[in-house]
């Protein structure tokens, strides 16, 4: 009999999480028991980096990773690409298809786990204390983003004046003044209380993402043909699982929102991918440019 062990970053509330749960409780019913999963959140098995480095190692079986991989593989920096997936259709196609199969093949050869499964994440959305329909209307809004080059260069791009800082200095300078806008997906506009100091949610969704669940290739090399195949169809249902819970998420999540009074702004998407189309190129590696360039086509 064999023990999976799993390790991730997220609670026990994240889609991530009941995902990977529901990974377990199918591998574990396909294989009539002979491989359990066991499941430890909030980083108790290690950090990401930690737990990669023990997957090539043999020494941790599974997690769930996304652009990190990058490190090794520089293809992974796709997964997370500002304006390059117009819609979670769009997203999907590239996920599942020719691209996302090159994306995957170099993280086995490069980083030495197999990614099986792939999850949506939440859009990021630009807030602020007026509506912003398009890059126009941003005029020099002072924003926060993360201390990202990608992000600064795309943010100066598209007019506003974007501000490297630490996520938990956020909520003070939207309150103090120092900066009017930041932007994050829902979840965590929630759950950081942004609603209290923003009034508008701009539906800009300009980085929207997926993230692998992998398997130590070390691992996968152990397993016979027939666990190989359970493993696989165990990660389908999985990823069928988060996708319901991730599309309710969202919904629940805006509704929410909306309920504390913010008001959600439909945009220009297609405005604002043209205006920051060259600067997301001038800051991707030139082994992803190509792709990059047939993205924005």
């Amino acid at each position: 009999d064999t023990t999976l062990k799993l390790g991730h970053l997220a609670n026990e509330d994240n889609t991530w999480h009941k995902a990977a749960v529901r990974f377990g409780e199918e591998l574990e019913s396909l294989t009539e028991g002979r491989i359990a999963v066991e499941v430890y959140p909030n980083e108790s098995l290690g950090k990401e980096m930690d737990l990669i480095n023990g997957m090539q190692l043999g020494t941790a079986d599974m997690t769930i990773s996304g652009e990190s991989l990058q490190n090794w593989a520089p293809m992974a920096a796709l997964l997370a690409i500002p304006y390059g997936y117009s819609s979670l259709e769009h997203m999907d196609e590239v996920a599942s298809g020719e691209i996302g199969d090159r994306i995957e093949q170099q993280i086995i050869e490069k980083a030495g786990v197999r990614p099986i499964a792939y999850f949506a994440r939440g859009a990021r959305n630009l807030t602020s204390n007026r509506p912003i329909a398009g890059p126009d209307e941003l005029d020099g809004l002072k924003m926060r983003v993360p201390n990202v080059p990608l992000f600064v260069d795309t943010w100066k791009a598209l007019g506003a004046q974007p501000t490297p800082m630490a996520f938990s200095e956020v909520f003070t300078s939207l309150q103090n003044g120092t900066i009017d806008a930041q932007e994050n997906p829902l979840a965590l506009i929630k759950s950081a209380t942004f609603d209290e100091v923003q009034s508008h949610v701009n539906l800009t969704e300009h980085v929207r993402s997926w993230i692998y669940l992998v398997i130590s290739e070390m691992t996968w090399e152990k397993l016979s043909e027939e666990d190989r195949a359970a493993v696989m169809q165990a990660a389908e249902a999985a990823q069928a699982h988060e996708r319901e819970l991730f599309v309710e998420d969202e919904k629940n999540l805006r509704s929410e929102l909306e309920e504390k009074g913010m008001t959600f702004v439909e945009v220009d998407g297609a405005a604002f991918a043209a205006a920051a189309r060259d600067a997301v190129l001038g800051n991707v590696s030139e082994e992803i440019r190509p792709t990059v360039e047939e993205l924005f086509a």
